[in-house]
């Protein structure tokens, strides 16, 4: 069985709050003191390097010092990459250097990442926006190296940071770990016993894909594809009186879940690719478009040349002042596109080299996929 060896570590403040911030300068222990110093000159890279002068199981090196050295001691995990994942503050960009400059000298390849709004200051951005933030960096660190190959350490961090960690590991079926600051002991958390819905995803993959961004859209929106089972997904806000939609912490773990296990499946799901006798220049009418028809052809022949199985588009509404997202959906039993820039909108048919049905699902998901790197 493969070891992972890449660990996502969340971080807290216990090296700081008590450990360093409770040590006294004048201290008989040579390395006491001088963490003591280096701790209010803010020198990140001496405290590190004192840090090494004690035992890493030394309960003053903190709780990420402590757990991956259990991690590494009891053969969790391979010493390669080590993704250190700190809150917006000044605390944990401080704390995420001095773990830096300690794993790189054990030899990690190390990188920090500051999660966006995952602050205890603003109650409102924690949870509209840290949490999601920290789901969105696990996600994409997953795609990024394989699910296979990592593992969370949620030992550090705000409670509820370490609780979407656990989650975010149990959706994408990675191993996650944590360890007691009062015990020796690394707690595994078992898979999650339950399935999340495959389908309700792909179908909707473009609402998701906007909403992962961390954009506010209107409702009206999706009002005709909406679905009651996107609600634990949504936050809604009322806004001058609209109503405004954003992905939920649990709706940006749904998100990543799926976004990594459609990377895995698609390339045995999608249609053949169209020869080059299939392929057609995209047709757009007689709407009018005005200085607006040459973007749109731009977009549409891109859409045509790398997306192998798509043969040609065909536009079918225009309105010049109708803003809308950019996406793809399900519509009769057929592929719809959506393209704006934000105050136009055209919608157009996308023909595939299949007209099975059951390859709808998965189509739409790879073409809002695709439009996110547009």
């Amino acid at each position: 069985m493969t070891k992972p060896h890449t660990l996502l570590c969340t971080i807290g403040t216990s090296l700081f709050y008590p450990n360093l911030s409770t040590l006294k300068d004048v201290d008989p222990d040579p390395i006491l003191a001088g963490l003591a110093q280096a701790y209010v000159l803010k020198d990140w890279q001496k405290a590190a390097k004192l840090l090494h002068e004690l035992k890493p199981t030394d309960r003053l090196c903190g709780a990420e010092i402590n757990s991956v050295t259990d991690l590494l001691k009891q053969g969790f995990i391979e010493q390669v990459h080590l993704h250190l994942l700190h809150s917006d503050t000044d605390d944990g960009q401080a704390i995420a250097e001095i773990l830096q400059f300690y794993f790189q000298s054990d030899g990690w390849q190390v990188t920090t990442h500051c999660v966006e709004g995952l602050r205890d200051d603003d109650p409102r951005a924690f949870r509209t926006h840290g949490l999601r933030n920290l789901a969105k960096i696990f996600g994409e660190r997953v795609r990024e190296t394989g699910a296979d190959f990592c593992a969370i350490n949620a030992t550090g961090g705000y409670k509820a940071q370490i609780a979407i960690a656990v989650l975010m590991g149990q959706a994408l079926d990675i191993p996650v770990y944590y360890k007691h600051e009062r015990f020796d002991a690394i707690i595994p958390f078992p898979p999650m016993p339950v399935a999340l819905d495959f389908s309700i995803w792909q179908r909707a993959s473009g609402m998701f894909m906007v909403l992962g961004k961390g954009e506010v859209i209107s409702w009206e929106q999706y009002r005709e594809d909406w679905d009651e089972r996107f609600e634990p997904l949504v936050n809604r806000e009322e806004i001058d009186g609209e109503n405004y939609l954003e992905l939920s912490a649990t709706g940006q773990i749904f998100h990543e879940t799926f976004r990594t296990r459609f990377q895995q499946i698609k390339a045995h799901s999608l249609p053949r690719p169209a020869t080059e006798n299939e392929k057609q220049a995209p047709n757009l009418g007689h709407h009018g478009y005005g200085q607006a028809r040459t973007p749109i052809l731009r977009f549409l022949q891109k859409l045509t040349d790398e997306v192998l199985y798509v043969r040609f588009c065909h536009s079918i509404y225009w309105n010049p002042d109708l803003p809308e997202s950019t996406r793809f959906r399900p519509s009769g039993g057929e592929v719809q596109g959506i393209y704006s820039n934000g105050t136009y909108c055209v919608k157009f048919k996308v023909h595939t080299t299949t007209d099975n049905q059951d390859a709808l699902p998965g189509i739409v998901a790879d073409l809002n996929d695709w439009v996110e790197d547009v």
